[in-house]
């Protein structure tokens, strides 16, 4: 099947696809939505990049029950950043069939996750020890899963979620359909497999088209003034260059920053509002350079990433296959360099007898660079600001704000009342309602904004007339749209 309407997708979700973007299946979405469907267990070795979050995420959602109050699906992830990823991606696919997909991780409030929690919930996405926590404190009700994923299970296992994730497992009493997708399998995920598992499929699904990343190495000892010149030379409009600790993450940030003010850096030692605020700005094009550890990249799924760096050489062959994982993303061309100094001599050449196709690179002389530098000074001075996805929704979907909430005893049935009475309103034109304390919010869907906006001026909810607006734009849509404008 070569078009998603091969598949007799729901009207609502094929139109989520369209406004997101996706024009055909992908080889490994091919392969798992028939299994999926037939409600098999499916064992998935992909490398990043080839479509494999929407694999799980667009069949699942076809499946759901939107009338079940307790999730019905549970996405395991590695890292905080990946499930943010993850979480936006099956938000967005999922937003006319009006699915609450709620994100737990830790460094944030569990109380407020605990709230979330307590209200109607499809999916959840989360990292283990967080989603741990929960089960043992009891505030989560795990009763009605039918589908549980384990996404990047090499890099769960890899830092030390392995116990967690059995827990977790052992936690889940109903039958349901597990799906676990990897870039590379060893023996631990081997075994999970056998004990959770029943007689799984195994799909193993390349590139779909190739080649797809130019893979290149250059020898040098003097390792920062090197980048640089790789970063010349290339003039990506993208690039991540990543460290193996993060003491080097913040040493080349100083350095590099001081040669363009489109630098990032991401690292595990920052507060998680700003690595947050590091992916999102670097996705939205804020970003052009960013300057990352593994483990706090492992979020980041960008479209047009053109380069790869590896500053330090990654100590294992599973590392780099992740880190250059990040360019060639959705069928696309990418190129990576590996600087290899005489610290990484030993990790290269593991990674060369593994069977990549390394070829050495060449810098053009300095007459040739200084010329270079004229370019790259221009480019690395400007940028062009990406759209936000919920910009992509906003032609038909119109998200209200209205001031109360809870300490209101406001119940997402008072909202649904209040605004089905307004003539020419259903429930189908309602999406998703959030509930918090001081505060409501709530997506009405088919271009039906402006009419709710103004009917609810002059209409109690709950006894009385509430103050309804538009709800803020965020900075960056704002920005977008200036712009856009200019």
């Amino acid at each position: 099947m070569t078009n998603f309407q091969d598949y007799n997708f729901d009207e609502e979700i094929l139109k989520a696809l369209d406004k997101l973007g996706y024009q055909k299946p992908t080889s490994v979405q091919s392969e798992l939505f028939p299994l999926l469907f037939s409600h098999q267990d499916a064992i998935v070795k992909s490398k990043t990049g080839s479509g494999k979050t929407a694999a799980f995420a667009i069949p699942i959602i076809q499946m759901l029950d939107w009338s079940v109050r307790t999730p019905q699906v549970l996405v395991l992830t590695p890292t905080r950043e990946l499930a943010l990823q993850v979480r936006e991606e099956m938000f967005h696919i999922g937003r006319y069939k009006r699915l609450k997909v709620e994100p737990i991780y830790g460094q944030v409030s569990y109380k407020a996750q605990e709230k979330q929690l307590q209200q109607r919930t499809h999916i959840v996405v989360g990292t283990p020890g967080r989603v741990l926590d929960h089960i043992e404190q009891g505030t989560i009700d795990l009763s009605e899963i039918e589908y549980v994923v384990i996404d990047e299970a090499d890099e769960m296992f890899a830092i030390g979620f392995e116990e967690q994730v059995n827990d977790i497992l052992d936690s889940i009493t109903t039958p349901y359909v597990m799906t676990l997708l990897s870039a590379t399998l060893n023996q631990n995920i081997e075994q999970l497999c056998k004990r959770y598992m029943d007689n799984p499929t195994y799909i193993e699904v390349e590139q779909d088209s190739r080649p797809q990343i130019d893979e290149y190495y250059i020898y040098s000892e003097d390792k920062q003034p090197k980048v640089f010149d790789i970063l010349v030379n290339e003039n990506p409009s993208s690039s991540i260059i990543f460290c193996n600790t993060q003491v080097e993450v913040d040493n080349l940030y100083d350095k590099l920053s001081s040669e363009s003010k489109l630098v990032g850096k991401l690292h595990g030692g920052m507060e998680q509002k700003k690595r947050i605020q590091a992916i999102k700005e670097f996705k939205l094009g804020y970003i052009k350079y960013l300057i990352a550890t593994d483990v706090a990249a492992r979020g980041i799924d960008v479209d047009g990433i053109e380069l790869i760096v590896n500053y330090d050489v990654p100590t294992s062959s599973e590392i780099y296959v992740h880190r250059i994982g990040r360019t060639a993303r959705m069928e696309k061309q990418g190129k990576a360099v590996t600087i290899v100094d005489e610290e990484g001599k030993r990790f290269f050449n593991q990674i060369k007898d593994s069977g990549r196709d390394l070829n050495e690179y060449t810098l053009p002389d300095d007459e040739i660079l200084k010329e270079k530098e004229v370019l790259f000074a221009d480019a690395s001075s400007s940028r062009t600001i990406k759209a936000e996805k919920n910009l992509l929704f906003e032609d038909e979907i119109m998200k209200l704000h209205i001031n109360a909430g809870k300490k209101a005893k406001i119940r997402p049935m008072d909202i649904v009342g209040a605004i089905c009475s307004i003539e020419g309103i259903t429930s189908d034109d309602i999406g998703i309602i959030e509930v918090i304390d001081v505060a409501t919010f709530v997506e009405i869907l088919n271009q039906k904004g402006n009419l709710v906006l103004d009917a609810l001026q002059n209409m109690k909810i709950k006894g009385k007339i509430r103050k309804v607006s538009r709800a803020n734009m965020t900075i960056y849509e704002k920005d977008y749209k200036k712009q856009e404008n200019s």
